[in-house]
């Protein structure tokens, strides 16, 4: 079987889905209203999922930042709870959640290529 179809991997996009329909539909705490899973990363014995995730909202990112993640921490044995009531599988795996920087190195990227590209064009002109 190829690499990219390894169970550990489909057993991560089906936690992903899992995942967001429950922190959107069942969760209520306001914390969590604002997050989207971008990854789950599942070990190979099925014990430990690395559930990355990222706050759509960027205004006070570091307090809200905080808050999300004693949220999730909180959450993390009712939605492990209800993973195992969805998703059949003998062992479910433990949740540790872990935020995503990569969209915000991504916008940042962007920017810094944005303004060599003004730059550059700046210089040619005169």
């Amino acid at each position: 079987m190829p690499a990219d179809f390894s169970r550990s991997r489909r057993v991560g996009e089906l936690i992903q889905r899992e995942l967001a329909t429950l922190l959107t539909r069942e969760v209520k705490d306001p914390r969590l209203s604002l997050i989207t899973i971008t990854a789950v990363d599942v070990t190979r014995d099925m014990g430990l999922a690395k559930v990355f995730y990222t706050i759509i909202d960027n205004k006070q990112f570091k307090e809200h930042k905080k808050q999300v993640q004693e949220g999730l921490k909180k959450a993390s044995g009712f939605l492990r709870y209800e993973l195992g009531q969805r998703i059949k599988l003998r062992i479910v795996p433990n949740l540790h959640f872990r935020y995503d920087e990569s969209v915000i190195r991504g916008a940042q990227l962007t920017q810094l290529i944005d303004s060599a590209i003004a730059d550059d064009k700046d210089r040619n002109i005169e």
